[in-house]
C-alpha cells in the first residue's frame, strides 16, 4: 500500500494564492488582530498544530441584502452578515449587533472570538456572530422591527436551535430577540424559543441573563485581584462603556467596596476621585440615554479617560480601544476586558512590558454566553431555574475556567490571553481531529 503523504509542518505557510481574498487583504482590521493571536498560540499546540489552519478560516460567511420599506414609503437597503467561524464542538453561538460601522472583518473576528470563548468555559457551542450596518437611532420602532425581521428571514437558512443561535449584542436587546424568535418561528411553522437567547423571560428567556456578562467580568476580576494581592476595598475602578456590561460590572465592584472613579460612554467622560454613585448614574443614564449631564462628577475630555489612574480598568465598549497610541499612558494594575477585542496585539505587548495584567475578553466576558447556554438548555427542557441557581452555576463555571487558564499561564510563562487560547484551541482542534474530515 502506498503510504499517505506526511502532512506539512504546522509552521509551513500556505501560498497566498491558496487563501480566499478576505483572508489576506492588506487591511484585515479586527480579523487581523485575531489571526495574530492565533499565530502566538500555535507553538503551544503540539501535534494538534497540524489542524491550526482550521482556526484561520471561517466555516461559513453569509452576506445578505436587507431591504425594508421606510415609514415615508422609500425602500432602503442595509447590508447584513452572519458568520459561523467553527462548529466542531456544537452549534454556532454569538450575538447580533446593529451599528453603522459594522464590517465583515469585524464580524469574522467576533465569530472567531466566540469560538475561543465558548471553548474556554467549556460550553458545547461553536462560534458565530452577526450584524447589520445601520445606525438604529435613525430608525423608527416600526422600521427597526421590519429590518430585524427581514434580516432574520435572510439568515434563516443557516440559523436554528441546533445550527446557530443568535443573541443580543451592541444596540440589540430582548425585544430584538423576541422579533427574531417570532420571525423564525413563523417561517418554520412552530414556536421555536431555542433559536435565540437573551429573550424576554416571558418568551423563554433566562433569569440573570441581562446581568450575566457584567457578573462574569466581576467574578474573574475578583479571582485575578486575589492572585495579585489587590484588595477590592477602596480599589479604584475605571469603566469605559456603561451599557449592560459596564454598568453591571461597576455596580458589583462598588458593592464590593471599590471606588468607581471614572466612567465613559458615547455621551461623556466623568470623574470623581471619591467614587461615583453607580446606582444614581445608572438611573440618570436610563432616563437621559447616556451619562452626560450627571451633576455629581467632573467632566473630562474623552481622550483624558486613558490618563485616569486606577487599580482596575474595564474597557466595556467596542473593539480596538486600547492601542499602541494610548497603551503607554494607561496607569492601572489590571485590565479586565468587558468588550470583545478592545486591546490590539501591539497594545497587549506594551501593557505586558509595563507589568499590567490583562484579563482577556475570551474569558472575562464569557458570563453572557454561559447564561445563554443555561437559557438554551432550559428552553429544550421547558424547566426553568431560579436566579440564585443561575448565578451560582455561572460563578462556579467562571471560577473554574479562570483557574484553568491561570494555571496554564503560570506553567507556560505566557499571558492570560495566550493561555486562554491554548486551552480553547486545544479543545476545538481535538474535537476537529476526533471528528475527522467528511467526506
Amino acid at each position: 500500500m502506498t503510504p499517505l503523504p506526511h502532512p506539512a509542518p504546522p509552521s509551513a505557510p500556505l501560498p497566498t494564492h491558496a487563501l480566499p481574498s478576505y483572508l489576506h487583504a492588506a487591511e484585515l482590521g479586527p480579523w487581523g488582530n485575531y489571526l495574530q493571536q492565533v499565530d502566538r498560540v500555535i507553538p503551544h499546540l503540539g501535534p494538534l498544530a497540524r489542524w491550526a489552519e482550521t482556526l484561520k478560516r471561517p466555516k461559513r460567511i453569509l452576506v445578505v441584502d436587507v431591504p425594508i420599506q421606510m415609514d415615508d414609503g422609500r425602500v432602503a437597503h442595509f447590508e447584513g452578515y452572519r458568520v459561523q467561524h467553527n462548529v466542531s464542538r456544537g452549534p454556532g453561538k454569538g450575538g447580533v449587533r446593529f451599528h453603522q460601522d459594522v464590517t465583515l472583518s469585524e464580524v469574522m473576528a467576533l465569530s472567531a472570538w466566540m469560538s475561543i470563548k465558548n471553548a474556554a468555559v467549556n460550553v458545547p457551542y461553536g462560534g458565530a456572530k452577526g450584524g447589520v450596518r445601520v445606525d438604529p437611532k435613525t430608525l423608527s420602532l416600526g422600521e427597526l422591527e421590519r429590518m430585524t425581521r427581514r434580516y432574520t428571514s435572510e439568515i434563516g437558512i443557516i440559523i436554528g436551535p441546533n445550527k446557530d443561535i443568535p443573541a443580543p449584542d451592541v444596540n440589540t436587546n430582548e425585544q430584538t430577540m423576541a422579533w427574531m424568535m417570532d420571525t423564525y418561528s413563523m417561517n418554520v411553522g412552530s414556536t421555536t424559543t431555542g433559536v435565540v437567547t437573551g429573550k424576554p423571560v416571558d418568551l423563554g428567556g433566562s433569569l440573570g441573563r441581562r446581568e450575566a456578562t457584567g457578573r462574569g467580568v466581576f467574578t474573574v476580576g475578583v479571582e485575578a485581584a486575589r492572585r495579585l494581592d489587590l484588595h477590592l476595598l477602596d480599589a479604584r475602578v475605571a469603566v469605559q462603556g456603561f451599557g449592560n456590561v459596564g454598568s453591571v460590572s461597576a455596580k458589583l465592584f462598588a458593592e464590593a467596596g471599590a471606588r468607581v472613579v471614572a466612567v465613559q460612554d458615547h455621551s461623556a467622560t466623568l470623574y470623581a476621585e471619591a467614587g461615583l454613585d453607580v446606582a444614581a448614574l445608572q438611573r440618570h443614564a436610563a432616563e437621559h440615554g447616556g451619562i452626560a449631564g450627571y451633576a455629581h462628577a467632573q467632566s473630562l475630555s474623552s481622550d483624558a479617560f486613558w490618563d485616569v489612574e486606577s487599580d482596575i480598568l474595564i474597557p466595556a465598549a467596542l473593539e480596538q480601544q486600547i492601542t499602541e497610541a494610548n497603551a503607554g499612558r494607561i496607569r492601572t494594575r489590571m485590565v479586565i476586558e468587558g468588550a470583545n477585542g478592545p486591546t490590539t496585539p501591539a497594545a497587549d505587548d506594551i501593557l505586558a512590558d509595563r507589568n499590567i495584567l490583562v484579563v482577556p475578553d475570551v474569558i472575562a466576558n464569557a458570563g453572557g454566553v454561559t447564561v445563554s447556554y443555561f437559557e438554551w438548555v432550559q428552553d429544550f427542557s421547558s424547566f426553568f431555574w431560579s436566579e440564585d441557581e443561575i448565578n451560582q452555576r455561572l460563578v462556579r463555571i467562571m471560577r473554574e475556567a479562570f483557574a484553568a487558564v491561570w494555571a496554564v499561564a503560570d506553567e507556560r510563562r505566557v499571558s492570560l490571553r495566550t493561555a486562554t487560547f491554548i486551552v480553547a484551541c486545544k479543545r476545538i482542534l481535538h474535537t476537529r481531529e476526533l471528528r475527522g474530515l467528511y467526506p
